[in-house]
Formats: structure tokens, C-alpha cells, sequence
């Protein structure tokens, strides 16, 4: 049966979610080999891997709050070359201890995906770091720190940098409106809830970068 989504977008309409997403069992959030699933609002565990999971109560409110923040990123990355007729965007592959990645579940498969990474469009005037940082947290919930550079691509209408991420806050129940749900998914099965084409050089570059840094 539909769903009202908890938060209603931008405009402050309602949002209903026509096949609303199955959130999977607590015990799932603690075994690395499961795919995790909560669903807006849904229930979790109080942390993984000893970092908590709860609001992000001081996250910013304010262009310059969020541009403050970002400011704070400093990574060694290649220079970003917008190709003619591309928007730069930029997006997140947050990845935890267990070598899992949080991927979320746009609202009714908007543009076609059923899951893909955390990303949005720089708004004039907007850096790379602040927007990654900013999408995360208005997709997923998550509070997250970019800890290096991942990988440049082509999408459909953008331009988008990925940062690797680690999680230090925030909980993918506060997902907003955008997303009807968010998923911890083990690495070996990213291909398979991640499924639009879009995403598979993103899935290739994060595996080679768990594979060099966390095994």
C-alpha cells in the first residue's frame, strides 16, 4: 500500500511513496556479510561499530554553515574539468570498518534508479566538498567526513566527483523526502542493488579502493 513519506519536499507538498521499500530485521545491521535496509523514521540499532546513530543536531542551517564545514576537507584530488554541457555534481561513497557502503533508495525509483550513492548538483557558488557533504546528510541522514578522492563521472545530465566518506554521525532514519530508504550493503553485492549502468565505474573504483585500504 502507498506511503506517506514523513518529510514533504521542498515546496512542502506530500510526498507518497507508491512501493514503499522493506526494512530488514536489527540483527541484519550488525553482520558484515547482510544488506541492511531502514525505511524513514524506521527502527536501528543505537550504533555501529561504536558510532552512534542519532540526528545530527547541529548540522548546518545555512549556505555558509555548510561552505564552513566543507572547508575543513582538504584532499590531495586532480583538478575538476567540467565537460561543454555537463552540471557539476558531486556524491559520496561512505564506507565503514566492516567494508560495507550506504547506499540510498530514491523515492519511487526517481530516474530510474532503485539504489544508487548519495549525490546532487553544486549550486552556483557551491564547492564539490560542501555539496557532497551536504546530499549525504539531506539523503541519507549521515554525517559524514570525505577522506579522499575517488573517482570522476559522466552521468546522464552531470559531472560527478565521488569522494571516499566515513561516517561520524547522523542516522539514515532522518532520511529526507528524496529517499525512501537507505541500505548498508556489503561490497560484493553492490552491482546487484546498485543496477543502473550510471553506477558501475563508481562500484568498480570503490571496490579497488576497500580492496587497498581495508583488506
Amino acid at each position: 500500500m502507498p506511503q506517506l513519506h514523513p518529510c514533504p519536499d521542498d515546496d512542502g507538498n506530500p510526498v507518497v511513496i507508491r512501493m514503499p521499500s522493506t526494512p530488514t530485521p536489527l540483527a541484519a545491521w550488525q553482520e558484515p556479510a547482510r544488506l541492511a535496509t531502514v525505511t524513514p523514521g524506521g527502527e536501528l540499532p543505537g550504533a555501529i561499530h561504536g558510532i552512534p546513530l542519532a540526528p545530527w543536531a547541529s548540522a548546518p542551517d545555512s549556505a555558509a554553515g555548510w561552505a564552513d564545514l566543507a572547508d575543513r576537507a582538504l584532499l590531495d584530488e586532480p583538478p575538476f574539468v567540467l565537460p561543454a554541457g555537463m552540471r557539476a555534481a558531486a556524491g559520496a561513497v561512505i564506507v565503514e570498518d566492516d567494508g560495507r557502503v550506504w547506499l540510498v533508495a530514491p523515492s519511487n525509483r526517481f530516474g530510474g534508479y532503485t539504489a544508487t550513492f548519495p549525490k546532487g548538483r553544486a549550486d552556483s557558488g557551491d564547492s564539490l566538498h560542501c555539496t557532497a557533504i551536504r546530499e549525504t546528510f539531506e539523503e541519507a541522514g549521515l554525517q559524514v567526513r570525505l577522506v579522499a578522492f575517488l573517482t570522476d563521472c559522466r552521468r546522464t545530465l552531470t559531472y560527478t566527483r565521488y569522494y571516499i566518506a566515513r561516517r561520524i554521525g547522523g542516522t539514515p532514519a532522518a532520511m529526507g523526502w528524496e529517499t525512501q530508504a537507505v541500505h548498508l550493503v556489503p561490497i560484493g553485492q553492490l552491482d546487484r542493488v546498485a543496477t543502473h549502468h550510471n553506477d558501475f565505474p563508481v562500484i568498480k573504483a570503490a571496490r579497488e579502493w576497500i580492496d587497498a585500504h581495508l583488506r
